[in-house]
Formats: C-alpha cells, sequence, structure tokens
C-alpha cells in the first residue's frame, strides 16, 4: 500500500533536507576558520583526553625548560667566576714564587709583589661575591647580597640550604656554590692569607715556608671547577633534551588538534557545492502555489 504524500509533508522534507546541508556547511565553515579538529569535546571525546594530556605534559616540559634555563644562567655565572678566580690563583702563585727569593729580591720588589697580591685578592673577593639575578651563587639561599663580607675578617654568610632546580621529571640540579668550602674560611681563607702573605713581604719577612699553606687554601678553587662542570653540562644537555621533547609534544599535540588548511579547504568547497544543489533541488521539489499559475 503506498501511503499518502502531502505537499505539506514534502515541503517539511525539503525544509529539513536543507536545513542540514546547511548545518554541514556551517561545521565546514568553521573547521576551515579555525582549524581545530576539536571544537567542543563532545566533538571527539577520546581526542579531547588526548589533547588535555598533551597539553598537559607541555606545561610541565616547557616549566622544566624555565627551569634547566635558571640552572644554567646560575651555572654559568659559578663557572665563569671560578675560572677567573684560577687565573688570578695562577697568577698569585706566580708571584709568591717570585717573592720567596729571599737573597735576590730587593724590599722594592717585594712591596711591588705584595701590592699586586692585594689587588689580586681584592678581584678574587669580587669573584666570589658574584651574583645572578640579585642572588649571590656562593651564598646558598641565603638573601645576602654578597657572600663574603670585607676584611679584615672577610666573613662567609652562613648558609642554611642548598639551591635546586628540578630540570627534567625526577632530575633536580644544584645551582649554588658552597663559597666557605671554595674560597675557605677564617684564618683559612684564600683572602686572609694573601692578606698575610703580603704583610710578611712587606716587612721583609721569608715567605717561601708558606706557599704550602697557599695551596691548600687554594685547593678548593680547582676541585670546584670540575664538580660545578659536571652540573653544568648535565643541564646543557638537559636543555637540548627538553627541546626535543617541546617538538615532539607540539606534534602529538598537532595531530590531535589541528587540521589540514587544503583538505579543510576542499571540504568546506565540496559543502558549499552541496548546499547550492540542495538549494536547487528543494526549489523544484517545493508544491506549486496559486502565485505560480497568476503570472
Amino acid at each position: 500500500m503506498i501511503g499518502r504524500i502531502t505537499d505539506q509533508s514534502l515541503l517539511r522534507a525539503a525544509q529539513s533536507n536543507l536545513q542540514s546541508s546547511k548545518n554541514t556547511l556551517a561545521v565546514a565553515q568553521e573547521r576551515a576558520s579555525s582549524l581545530a579538529a576539536i571544537g567542543k569535546p563532545s566533538d571527539d571525546p577520546r581526542g579531547a583526553v588526548t589533547s588535555m594530556q598533551v597539553r598537559s605534559d607541555i606545561a610541565a616540559n616547557a616549566q622544566h625548560a624555565r627551569n634547566a634555563d635558571n640552572a644554567e644562567g646560575w651555572l654559568t655565572t659559578i663557572d665563569s667566576a671560578l675560572s677567573r678566580s684560577t687565573e688570578l690563583v695562577g697568577r698569585a702563585r706566580v708571584l709568591l714564587l717570585q717573592g720567596s727569593n729571599d737573597g735576590s729580591m730587593s724590599q722594592t720588589a717585594r712591596d711591588a709583589i705584595a701590592a699586586e697580591l692585594t689587588g689580586l685578592r681584592d678581584s678574587l673577593l669580587q669573584q666570589a661575591n658574584s651574583t645572578y639575578l640579585g642572588r649571590s651563587v656562593f651564598a646558598g639561599t641565603s638573601d645576602a647580597g654578597s657572600a663574603f663580607g670585607s676584611g679584615p675578617d672577610y666573613d662567609a654568610t652562613p648558609v642554611s640550604g642548598v639551591v635546586n632546580r628540578e630540570i627534567a621529571e625526577g632530575v633536580t640540579v644544584r645551582v649554588d656554590a658552597d663559597g666557605a668550602k671554595i674560597f675557605g674560611e677564617g684564618d683559612n681563607s684564600v683572602f686572609r692569607v694573601l692578606d698575610d702573605l703580603a704583610a710578611k713581604l712587606k716587612l721583609g719577612t721569608s715567605i717561601s715556608g708558606d706557599i704550602a699553606r697557599f695551596d691548600q687554601v687554594t685547593a678548593g678553587i680547582v676541585g670546584a671547577s670540575a664538580e660545578v662542570g659536571s652540573r653544568h653540562s648535565l643541564v646543557l644537555r638537559t636543555q637540548e633534551d627538553l627541546m626535543a621533547r617541546n617538538v615532539e609534544l607540539e606534534t602529538s599535540r598537532a595531530g590531535v588538534e589541528d587540521l589540514d588548511l587544503a583538505e579543510q579547504l576542499l571540504e568546506l568547497q565540496f559543502q558549499e557545492n552541496a548546499y547550492q544543489r540542495a538549494l536547487a533541488v528543494t526549489a523544484r521539489a517545493l508544491p506549486a502555489t496559486l502565485l505560480d499559475y497568476l503570472r
């Protein structure tokens, strides 16, 4: 039995098909303009969950990258200070060897060496008080402006804790250095020893037996350079890994969230053509009205 098809039912069906085609065209226009594969979670629930996880990983990776950049700044400052300090200590030892020649050294020459040793002490103190972003790199978590005070005591700033940075998941690196262990403290600081040796030279007192003491108090500078260098290398390697990881995560995010422009433009053109065909078919399918007969 053939059901009865009325003009009203034809009109409703035509309007429904036309509206469906228009909605599909609107979606194609939105996707082509935004190039977003997921407009709302209901568009792709599984993709939305994956997108949230990837974005969370991207945020964590970005934080680790910022931490690594900060760590690299601290360690670069320390590395530079220790390298310069090593040069200064080397120059001071050469002068001390010269000054230990008691028989052939005039007092004028000894005074000149003493003056240069004092200048080297000041330069070493400046390196020991190096800062990064307003923080002393040799004073741990202390907010003191310097790791060492001025003479004659050169008191070391008390260190209550170390400065760490988490540069990757489960990877934490120390970014400061213990100034008291490196440059010594009290009577055994490199600054006090240089003062003592300069005073002896001015008084004409032999310093030949004090070179071993100088070597002992400066051994921490040389040893710290190697240890800080290894931490610095770790940070630099981690920075490279974080950059590579960021590329991987962005690729994953784009695969879930982003659409191909050329592909979406083709889809938009197809839907536009489909909508135009639907308009034409609907116009032919709608029943004639009295006005059509009156023309």
